[in-house]
Parts: C-alpha cells; sequence; structure tokens
C-alpha cells in the first residue's frame, strides 16, 4: 500500500473562532484525557464563573490540543455533545482538511503512541513550564494512504472496537449478574442471624513497630469500594519520622479510616505478608471459631455494611469523614452458624474461579486493539 507524507500544516488549520463571554449564558467545558483517550465534558457553567472575557468556541469534528499535556497525549476530535463549548487559548482548534485525511483515520492516528511522541518532540519549555509549539507542531510529517485506503482501515478499526466494547460491556454485565448473585445468598444466611459486636467477634489488633531510621517499611495501601489491598512504595525510617507503623498480617480485616465510608475494607492476602500501615488503618483479627474474614468483608461491602460504616465515620465529605475506633468495635454484624458461612464461602470461591477465568479470556480481547494499532500504523511509519 502506497502512503504519501504530509505536514501536519497540509492537514490542519487553526481554527479562530473567538466569542465574547456572556455572564449569564451557559458553556460546556472541555477535559482532554491523556494518552489519546480523547475529549469529554468536564462541567458547564454560566459566563459568569469563566475568569476570560473572551474564549474560542470548537466545534465538533475539529481537532482540539491541549497546550500543557500534549506531550502526554492529550487531546482529541470534538465529539457532537461537545459542540459549541468555550475553551482557553490553551486549547487550540484545528479544522481538519478532510481532502486529504479522514477525521475517524486521524482520530485512530492520533490514538498511538507514536502521534504522542510527535507531541512530544513539539514540545518545549522548562520543567513546569512545558508546552506544545504550533509552529514546530504543524511542520512535523506523517505519511498517509489514499483516501480509499484509510476509510478501509478505519471500518476495520471499528470493527475490533466494537467488538473490545461488546465484550466488556458483556463483562460488566455477567459481573453485575455473579454480584447479586452473592448478595442474595448472603442476606439469605444473614437476614435471620444473631448480629454480635465486632469487639467480640474480630476486635481490634494493633502491632506496633519501633521505628529503625535505616530500615526500610513495605506500606499497604486499601482500595475503595471493596477492590481490595495494593502495594505502595517502601517508606524509609528516616522518612517515616515520628509516623506510627503498625504490622500488617494477611487474614487481618483491614480498614482505611479515612475511606471506609466508601468500603475501602479488605483481607490482607498471603502477597501482602511484612507489610505495613499507618494510624489510618486499622486491622481487626476475626475470632476462627465465630466468624470467617471473608464472610465479614463481604459484609462491609454489602449497602448495610457500608451504611453502619458511614454512620460510624462523622464529620463532612472525603478526609472529613473519619472512622471511629469505638465506633467500629460496636458495629453489630450477623454471625450465622459456621455451616451456612461455609456454603457462602464455597459461593464466593467459585466466583472467584469465574472472575479468573474471565479476566484471562478478556485480555487477549483487551490486547486486540492495541495490537492491530501497532500493526496498522507501524505499517503506514515503514511506509513512509
Amino acid at each position: 500500500m502506497t502512503s504519501t507524507t504530509f505536514k501536519l500544516s497540509q492537514l490542519l488549520t487553526k481554527s479562530e473562532n473567538w466569542i465574547s463571554i456572556s455572564p449569564e449564558e451557559r458553556y460546556k467545558q472541555v477535559t482532554a484525557r491523556l494518552w489519546g483517550k480523547g475529549l469529554i465534558l468536564r462541567a458547564e457553567v454560566t459566563g459568569s464563573e469563566i475568569a476570560a472575557a473572551r474564549q474560542l468556541r470548537a466545534r465538533a469534528g475539529q481537532f482540539l490540543v491541549s497546550r500543557i499535556d500534549a506531550r502526554h497525549g492529550a487531546y482529541g476530535i470534538v465529539p457532537e455533545e461537545l459542540d459549541g463549548a468555550a475553551v482557553s487559548n490553551d486549547f487550540p482548534c484545528f479544522d481538519i482538511n478532510e481532502a486529504v485525511v479522514a477525521p475517524r483515520y486521524f482520530e485512530w492516528l492520533s490514538s498511538t503512541p507514536g502521534f504522542i511522541d510527535l507531541c512530544r518532540r513539539a514540545s518545549e519549555g522548562s520543567t513546569n513550564r512545558v508546552r506544545l509549539k504550533e509552529d514546530s507542531f504543524l511542520a512535523l510529517s506523517i505519511p498517509l494512504p489514499p483516501l480509499e485506503d484509510q476509510h478501509r482501515i478505519v471500518a476495520r478499526l471499528d470493527r475490533a472496537a466494537a467488538l473490545v466494547r461488546a465484550r466488556r460491556e458483556a463483562v460488566a454485565a455477567a459481573e453485575a449478574d455473579l454480584q447479586s448473585l452473592l448478595t442474595k445468598a448472603f442476606h439469605r444466611i444473614a437476614a435471620d442471624a444473631p448480629r454480635l459486636p465486632m469487639r467480640e467477634v474480630a476486635p481490634l489488633v494493633r502491632r506496633p513497630l519501633a521505628i529503625d531510621l535505616d530500615a526500610r517499611y513495605p506500606e499497604l495501601g486499601v482500595r475503595s469500594f471493596g477492590r481490595g489491598t495494593f502495594h505502595k512504595p517502601e517508606l524509609s525510617g528516616s522518612d517515616a519520622g515520628s509516623k506510627k507503623l503498625f504490622r500488617i498480617e494477611p487474614g487481618d480485616l483491614v480498614f482505611n479510616i479515612v475511606f471506609a465510608w466508601e468500603g475501602a475494607v479488605a483481607i490482607a492476602q498471603p502477597t501482602d505478608a511484612g507489610r505495613v500501615g499507618s494510624h489510618r488503618f486499622l486491622t481487626c483479627v476475626p475470632k476462627a471459631d465465630l466468624v470467617a474474614g471473608a464472610f465479614l468483608d463481604f459484609f462491609f461491602q454489602t449497602a448495610d455494611g457500608i451504611g453502619k460504616l458511614g454512620a460510624a465515620s462523622p464529620g463532612g465529605a472525603g478526609r472529613n469523614r473519619t472512622l471511629g475506633v469505638q465506633k467500629l468495635e460496636g458495629i453489630a454484624v450477623p454471625i450465622p452458624d459456621r455451616g451456612a458461612q461455609e456454603w457462602f464461602l464455597r459461593l464466593l470461591h467459585r466466583a472467584e474461579e469465574l472472575r479468573a477465568i474471565r479476566t484471562a479470556s478478556t485480555a487477549d480481547i483487551d490486547a486486540l486493539l492495541p495490537a492491530l494499532l501497532n500493526e496498522t500504523f507501524a505499517e503506514r511509519s515503514d511506509a513512509g
């Protein structure tokens, strides 16, 4: 397939569609996502909230670039829903020369690492003031196949994208169904079960560490919304200073007290052995003869459990809401008999097996589009 090399100035013409901002009128604002992920609505505001007398009006189909983050792939084609959005001079808009390049082809091309690298090369300045230089950007060249071939390539990529999108939607629907089934099973055995306070079934256990200034301490984090633990970078003893650190052991039920109200609760895994947490991480140890940690963890992801953590976390939004130790210890949790718990744990285990299979099968689908993009546009680059 033959390609012809074009300067970006032959494909893109800067728009100078300036508008005066009216204090009473409402305007859409744009966010350019990084790494070629396109544009989305940031907010809709009145003109009185915009600190400028005039702005650029973006039009659907234009190519919009963030001067500041272009080197990180912050740009995209303006979608129909953002037509008429008001943007500052830091977001230049370009009309696309459709006689030379199909807009959808250019959109796919701009999502590739190679195009992001072009933007990086055209960005100059000091560490904190790097900006895309339009003249340098428009002087860069890219190879393009004939329009007929561009449309054929677009159709191929769009089909692949539709396949990936459909797969992701199917996975999300299957996960929702699986979670619904687990929740119903949980309520089935928990509804009439006796309730006991956390201090009796999973008391708080603290394992303070004596800080060695020459040692290093790998920290553990807990994601919100029941998404498990994650590993933070190591903290040196000297950096810890007067910070209190506590040892976390596998099997602990760990609460991030700052975000417990949004489900930041998890069971520490065997791979978390040796990790530590600050005073913001509370560790409770379930009594094995009464309750399984995984059962308690699931309870704190239900609406009932989240509600109780919210009630035990007084204050305003975000970091002003902190889970109180005594309030946590007083939360009454359902304790079904061990047979019922074991039945539920088998369901949980089976669910995790299904998720692992689904994740493995989805990985190949998720890799399809990047591989296809690389193959398609590496060919174009080689041809040029």
